[in-house]
């Protein structure tokens, strides 16, 4: 059974989004352990100084880091990250689970993730190239985990 851990930066406010994840966490106990990691997002007064927000960043990043577990396979979702077809995107997740059996995916503050972050990830992955508040993103990804996982398995969800 895969380790999957979800590294997120910032919390879900709104009831509908919790219970999506909820469900979807339900959905992939079958598949795999799934352990979310909330790390708080930085205070950031002045929205338009790129300054702080690089300062930001990097504290979140720091956190994050610390956060991966030993060993696993590093996943930035991120805007310049590769899109997937669910069937790609599955592949990735087996190979993996194959190779390091845990796996850490990491979604950002709604300003993005540390370069230093993105860069020791072993992949970068965009959910769509539409832009989505990363709450919502959240619960896409864990759906996209739990298709992945149907598809691997043989099942007929992905349909």
């Amino acid at each position: 059974m895969a380790n999957i851990t979800l590294i997120t930066v910032g919390t879900l406010k709104e009831e509908y989004l919790k219970d999506a994840v909820l469900e979807y966490k339900k959905r992939l106990s079958q598949y795999a352990r799934v352990e979310e990691i909330n790390i708080k997002e930085e205070r950031i007064v002045n929205e338009d100084d790129r300054t702080e927000i690089s300062r930001a960043l990097a504290k979140e990043g720091e956190k994050i880091l610390s956060a991966v577990p030993k060993g696993a396979s590093k996943i930035a979702l991120c805007v310049e990250g590769t899109q997937y077809t669910s069937e790609k995107l599955a592949s990735l997740i087996g190979s993996l689970c194959d190779s390091a059996g845990k796996i850490a995916l990491i979604i950002g503050s709604s300003h993005g993730i540390a370069d230093t972050v993105k860069g020791v990830c072993d992949a970068r992955i965009s959910l769509s190239a539409l832009t989505f508040p990363h709450q919502l993103a959240r619960v896409i990804l864990y759906e996209a985990l739990y298709r992945s996982f149907t598809i691997l398995a043989g099942k007929r969800y992905h349909k």
